[in-house]
């Protein structure tokens, strides 16, 4: 039990089988027999006399002993009854004032006479706060928090030994616990900090416990903190600017206090460092707290998988996948189910990974007994994601009719055992369209939106997009406008997008120009309310940037043959994307994606223009940038195979750009057509004609945007 050493209850191991208790304070010593007697008549009056004469005790300390004894008997109301007998705050304030100040240091020898006064006055300090400390735990256990503040700024050093600081360890922790209890969460979160800037004199445990509480507080509570005090900052320090913020940075400390030795580690702490980092959109940075954890805190596999999910989230495939791979070897865990699942979901994102993403979900389709059967569907679910990616990869026609057709096995395979999952209802409704079977995927679509209620806007898309396939363009069209009525304006970019490209396949350019500009005020509008400084997930959830409106004003205006309107949307578009070394290194492939499309754009003005060479010469850049772009090769085989009637030597190169934009995407209708004319212009006119066929046939299931779009 708490309090002083010469205070304590002590043990008599005398004759009789029973310990005799006895009272100690100032060297003195009472048997505890007297003393319970008078507290089970009621007498607490006499009880406390008694202890005042036997043990040199004024009125505070001896009711303060005795509310000890009776907490310690368990009986938590009549310790409360003696506590109420002492005024705690004329005591404290006593105690504040006999303080002996802070020892200035000195060369003179120290008087050993001070010695007893300064004990009595810690053994005095450490009864009242003791008193204080249980007085609230019973009013606690008993339902009825109260507060006791205390010694707000500290305790001065000279006043603190170990079992006094013991107890004002446990009265910081305990108070604001009470503040939250009694319902004022304010004063709770001014008790935390002042826990934590004040002079306690918290040992590195305790103070890593208030820290720890005071961030799942924050994290969790739902009540806004008051910003802290600029007085208690240090100049030039980091002041949060919310709850998020705090509790990340209370967090961060506590790891750094565990990787440095200095507290106990507690694994929940990562977990709510998990959950705070993750709210905000900072996996990057999690990863590299877990990658600062000392080794022996987590498995090697542990740490790797755990770096993985960070990764995936924070958008690095790659780093994520490698790191997957080390946990599924043969030597580690190649039978991790959830490890499975993940490398396989990552790897059905990458066409070059979808085959290596195929065999993880195999094995976790294998590995799904007992248990875990229920994941047996997930893993199907990946099987069929992986094979769908990997048809696109270029291969021969009949591999890639093999792997469509085992793509549809698998997801069916996952419908038998997650028929009510409405994510993979959609996912398989896009199998069926880029196959082309229209009807299945238009029955898909209709059962995502019932699963749905309505409530996820690419489930619209979607059958506006198979709408369009079957050239339903005004059924489309009251699809997109039903899904704008019941869209929130900041998500309405890519319906308003869907609805320009609808009016102009109905030959309404007029109205189509009248929603790209409403679309580009709104894409504009968005960009300006997140500021510069805009998050990944921001940016992937506008879905419609800026660039691709210019870019589809730019179409529309070629189109209408309006060359001047063409430039300057193009022009436009340029200037938010810089063509510069450095930038195509750190964005990546979907970068070149854009800048080939910008480039694909500034080619058709060229052409349209009737200038060959600034066109060409567009589209070779484009090739530079992405080599395996089908619009720029379907683009320059276009432009060649129309100077093939006047230079035989530009067909083959035309032939050859053409046939392997078709083993990238056989559903190109433009990629058959202009290989139709290479062949008539070559004399080969049955290949021709088959050409011109499949151009066709395909025009007649051509959505206005890929089926990839809403994935």
């Amino acid at each position: 039990m708490l309090g002083d050493q010469s205070s304590e209850l002590s043990e008599n191991n005398g004759e009789s089988e029973s310990p005799t208790l006895r009272l100690c304070a100032n060297g003195a010593c009472m048997k505890t027999t007297e003393v319970e007697a008078k507290l089970d008549e009621g007498n607490i009056q006499d009880a406390e006399s008694s202890l005042r004469e036997g043990l040199s005790l004024n009125s505070e300390e001896a009711r303060a002993l005795l509310g000890r004894l009776e907490y310690q008997r368990g009986n938590v109301e009549g310790a409360l009854r003696v506590f109420e007998g002492i005024d705690l705050q004329a005591a404290i304030q006593r105690l504040q004032v006999s303080a002996p100040p802070p020892e200035k240091p000195s060369t003179k020898k120290k008087v050993p006479r001070e010695q007893p006064q300064q004990s009595a006055s810690q053994h005095a300090a450490n009864l009242v706060l003791e008193a204080i400390y249980l007085k609230a735990k019973s009013l606690q256990k008993l339902g009825r928090t109260t507060v006791e503040k205390i010694f707000q700024q500290g305790i001065p050093d000279a006043q603190v030994d170990t079992r006094l600081q013991e107890t004002v360890s446990h009265a910081v922790e305990l108070l604001p616990a009470l503040w939250k209890e009694s319902g004022d969460y304010q004063e709770a979160i001014s008790a935390y900090r002042r826990a934590l800037l004040s002079q306690w004199s918290l040992d590195n445990d305790s103070c890593a416990r208030v820290q720890k509480d005071f961030a799942v507080f924050l994290l969790h509570s739902g009540v806004e903190a008051s910003p802290p005090s600029l007085g208690s900052q240090v100049e030039g320090s980091y002041v949060p600017r919310n709850n998020l913020e705090e509790a990340i940075l209370l967090l961060m400390i506590l790891l750094k206090k565990f990787n440095q030795g200095k507290a106990k580690w507690d694994p929940s702490v990562i977990e709510h460092l998990t959950f705070g980092l993750s709210l905000c959109s900072q996996t990057s940075v999690l990863a590299k707290q877990l990658e600062e954890v000392m080794p022996g805190v987590f498995s090697r596999v542990e740490r790797w998988n755990s770096l993985a999910l960070c990764y995936s989230a924070a958008g690095q495939t790659s780093a994520a996948v490698n790191l997957l791979r080390k946990s599924l070897h043969k030597h580690e865990q190649p039978d991790d189910l959830v490890a499975l699942l993940l490398a396989s979901k990552l790897c059905s994102e990458e066409p070059s990974l979808a085959g290596e993403g195929a065999g993880y979900a195999q094995r976790a389709v294998n590995n799904a007994q007992g248990m875990d059967e229920h994941l047996k569907g997930v893993g199907f679910r990946m099987l069929g994601l992986c094979l769908g990616k990997q048809a696109k990869v270029p291969t021969s026609d009949f591999e890639r009719s093999r792997l469509q057709s085992e793509s549809l096995k698998a997801l069916d395979g996952a419908i038998a055992f997650e028929h009510n999952n409405p994510d993979l209802i959609f996912e398989l409704g896009v199998q069926y369209a880029e196959q082309r079977n229209l009807k299945a995927a238009s029955r898909y679509a209709k059962e995502f939106i019932d699963a749905t209620g309505g409530s996820v806007l690419k489930g619209w898309r979607f059958l506006a997009l198979v709408l369009s396939a079957q050239q339903r363009f005004s059924e489309a069209e009251v699809v997109t406008d039903a899904a704008l009525d019941e869209t929130a304006k900041w998500d309405q970019g890519p319906l308003l997008r869907l609805k320009a490209k609808l009016k102009i396949s109905q030959s309404n350019p007029t109205e189509a120009v009248e929603t790209y500009r409403y679309l580009l005020a709104l894409v504009q509008a968005q960009r300006k309310s997140f500021g510069p400084l805009r998050t990944l997930s921001q940016m992937e959830e506008d879905k419609v940037n800026e660039f691709e409106v210019w870019h589809g004003l730019a179409y529309l205006y070629s189109s209408l043959s309006h060359w001047n309107d063409v430039e300057v949307c193009l022009k436009k578009a340029g200037e938010l994307k810089q063509y510069s070394a450095s930038m195509l290194h750190t964005e990546g492939k979907n970068q070149n994606t854009l800048l080939t499309t910008l480039l694909t754009s500034l080619c058709r003005m060229w052409e349209g223009r009737k200038e060959f060479k600034p066109a060409l010469a567009a589209f070779l850049d484009g090739l530079l940038l992405d080599e395996s772009s089908v619009p720029c090769k379907v683009a320059v085989g276009a432009l060649l195979s129309e100077r093939g009637k006047e230079h035989q030597p530009t067909l083959p190169v035309a032939r050859s750009l053409l046939s392997d934009a078709l083993r990238i995407d056989p559903t190109n209708r433009k990629a058959w057509y202009y290989l139709g004319l290479v062949h008539k212009y070559d004399g080969r006119i049955a290949d021709a004609t088959d050409c011109f066929q499949a151009a066709s046939m395909l025009e007649e299931s051509d959505p206005i945007e890929s089926f990839s779009t809403i994935l």
